[in-house]
């Protein structure tokens, strides 16, 4: 017996044609069923989905809930899209319906949401506020039956401002409701699970909750590290290996993708490629090919790492090296899923930085190393959207009542500060007590009924791109200003050449056709932000140890260059400090934060990446041992909180502050001034 109502057995068994239910699933059932907030932890395919929605539809069988009674968020619209059918056929085992809203679906259907609602809504927390402010929507019906609140790819909302923002808008809802609503998350492997549940619960804070991982099960893991030097280097190795298999290869830029994509069709290989810049239907026409096609490669981006059902994989190439631990093993998890298959991924580094970063990640995960996922501090600027939501939805509030709506919830925790400044500013209009919106807001923003105020991310601006009447993708506008001075413009995308017909600058549009020779795409990007953890463990390669994994014999002759070339910055017996004619060189290996919070310390003139502070060739080595480095921050300057969403409703004291906060690293800091400083000079004459 699996625990689950008679009815889900039953079409578990004769629907599915499953023998049994997969472990996570199985140790799911009883505390999801008990009304627990809890948290699903499994690899990528660990049947999460399942895990939490099974019981859930026992619970809806035997207590006979009516009505909206669970909602499923997700971060993505792709992942809703996919997820739909699915769910859809579970709920229909036993008569019961599955809705889904978010911008794509058109006011038809929400309108047959509205009139009759499903049991179950798929939705993303942008499209939930949407519904909380829209006029057109009875929020206080349709949320009066709502039970439990299922949260899919927990650790892809609790990184960012993004999962402030749910756990806000999730208080509002169940306010709305009127009853505590269960919380079930759903997360790939991360090192603070526990925390990571604490921080869902929100104001719910003391309720029961249990964290619930896919049992330990010994499965072989193929990885190879290799070292190929270039983009198309890495293409001749995916043309001429794994021929007859499906392939999937993760790219850490867009650019990239675009790059290895079009080397891959030069080589006659089906290529299909996804990313954020492509349109939705790109996505979907490549994601749909590949799911159905074998022998053939999909290039992608971050976007398919998370839940998307993409078919059965044979392989996962990664060019380059991804960010983090938890990232490297999202993707892994991408494999292995036939029986008798084998989890696997190929490095194919292309220069000596990203070589050295793919060798500490393997390194930290063969020590059994996970990142913690820590959620953004100072979350300043989503607590006056919130107040400005609020105010929007409700019409007015009461200025002296408005924590109610979230409790204790620390994202408001300086909301009593923030609502005097709006006050003050105008963004909230005062009568009798009562709050609404005011001309501040309106003015900043009130377009297209305050759309700009529902979404609590920043997306760069971009040009879409146009081929006849198809809309092939986004392209930032650097693309064509870094080929002005050639007469024919040409771009890459969707793995594609494009020649500009003509550029629409207002419309904001690129008129493009087809051609065949090979063009350049670009992006917007930053400096990748390493951690403490990456960035010491990039140290510790270079000082010897070498993961527990395959080296090819590039990879082999690679890692003893690197170590050769980099020999000097580093040292067993501590930091070094190199000396030079020009400058000072403090190779910390700590993290792009802990490097510039110690520049704070230091109060100096200095720069700095994930690895080495430039200081002034005079600066006296013993200061740094007498730093104290507790309370410093960065400097931010005032024209960088353009970047901080919302911030047009923030002091800017209190704008500059909150990134600030977001770029300190104390206790990285701290272990730099603690550790003996090694001094080299160095003759840079020549």
């Amino acid at each position: 017996m699996t625990g689950l109502s008679p009815a889900v057995e039953y079409h578990v068994v004769n629907t599915l044609g499953w023998t049994d239910l997969r472990p996570l699933q199985r140790a799911a059932v009883g505390p999801v069923a008990s009304g627990a907030d809890c948290l699903l932890v499994a690899p990528t395919a660990g049947g999460k989905t399942e895990a939490a929605f099974f019981p859930l539809l026992s619970r809806m069988a035997d207590e006979d809930w009516r009505g909206l009674s669970v909602l499923y968020v997700t971060p993505l619209r792709a992942l809703l899209n996919n997820l739909h059918p699915r769910l859809e056929s579970y709920a229909a085992w036993l008569g019961r319906r599955v809705g889904l809203w978010h911008g794509d679906v058109g006011d038809g259907e929400r309108r047959r949401i509205l009139a009759d609602p499903p049991d179950v809504l798929l939705t993303t927390p942008e499209s939930l506020e949407a519904m909380l402010v829209s006029r057109r929507v009875d929020h206080r019906a349709l949320f009066a039956q709502l039970r439990t609140v299922v949260i899919d790819e927990l650790h892809a909302f609790a990184g960012d401002d993004r999962g402030w923002h749910l756990l806000a808008v999730l208080e509002r809802v169940q306010r709305l409701s009127g009853r505590p609503l269960q919380r079930v998350g759903l997360s790939a492997t991360v090192g603070n699970p526990d925390e990571m549940l604490s921080w869902l619960q929100g104001s719910q804070r003391g309720r029961d909750r249990l964290v619930v991982r896919e049992p330990a099960v010994d499965t072989e893991i193929d990885v190879t590290l290799d070292y190929v030097g270039s983009v198309e280097n890495a293409a001749q190795v995916i043309a001429r290996l794994h021929g007859g298999e499906k392939r999937l290869v993760f790219c850490e830029s867009r650019r990239q993708a675009e790059e290895l994509a079009y080397a891959l069709r030069e080589r006659s290989v089906t290529t299909y490629v996804s990313h954020s810049s492509l349109s939705a239907d790109e996505r979907r026409v490549s994601e749909r090919a590949f799911a159905e096609a074998r022998d053939c490669v999909i290039v992608a981006t971050s976007t398919l790492e998370l839940g998307v059902d993409i078919g059965d994989l044979d392989r996962v190439v990664q060019l380059d090296a991804p960010r983090s631990v938890a990232s490297f093993l999202q993707r892994l998890g991408r494999t292995g899923r036939r029986p008798g298959s084998v989890r696997n991924m190929l490095f194919l580094a292309t220069e000596s930085p990203a070589f050295l970063r793919a060798a500490a990640v393997l390194l930290l995960w063969r020590r059994g190393f996970v990142e913690p996922v820590t959620p953004p501090p100072a979350p300043r600027h989503i607590a006056t959207q919130q107040l400005l939501a609020l105010a929007l939805q409700e019409g007015q509030f009461g200025a002296s009542t408005w924590a109610g709506w979230w409790g204790e919830l620390e994202v408001m925790a300086e909301g009593e500060a923030l609502l005097t400044y709006l006050r003050d500013e105008g963004f909230l209009t005062s009568d009798g007590g009562l709050l609404f919106v005011g001309p501040s807001a309106e003015r900043e923003f009130g377009r297209r009924y305050f759309m700009e105020l529902l979404s609590s991310f920043t997306s760069a601006y971009e040009l879409r791109v146009v081929a006849g009447q198809r809309l092939v993708g986004t392209i930032s506008p650097l693309s064509l200003a870094a080929s002005r001075h050639q007469d024919v413009q040409r771009i890459l995308l969707a793995g594609h050449a494009w020649r500009v017909e003509s550029v629409d600058w207002e419309r904001h549009e690129v008129l493009v056709s087809e051609q065949p020779e090979r063009a350049k795409v670009r992006w917007p990007s930053e400096p990748v932000v390493e951690s403490f953890a990456l960035a010491r463990a990039q140290r510790d390669v270079l000082l010897g140890a070498t993961p527990d994994v395959a080296l090819s014999r590039r990879a082999v002759d690679r890692l003893a260059t690197v170590r050769e070339q980099l020999a000097a910055t580093v040292d067993d017996s501590g930091i070094v400090l190199q000396r030079t004619n020009a400058e000072t060189r403090l190779w910390t290996w700590a993290g792009w934060k802990a490097n510039v919070t110690l520049i704070a310390a230091l109060d100096v003139d200095a720069t700095a990446d994930n690895a080495v502070i430039h200081l002034p060739a005079d600066f006296p080595a013993a200061s740094i041992r007498d730093t104290v480095v507790e309370g410093a921050q960065p400097f931010v300057a005032p024209e960088a909180v353009n970047g901080l969403k919302f911030s047009a409703a923030l002091p800017l004291a209190l704008a500059t502050a909150t990134l600030a906060e977001r770029s300190t690293d104390v206790p990285g800091a701290s272990d730099i001034t603690t550790r003996p400083l090694v001094v080299r000079s160095v003759d840079d004459t020549d």
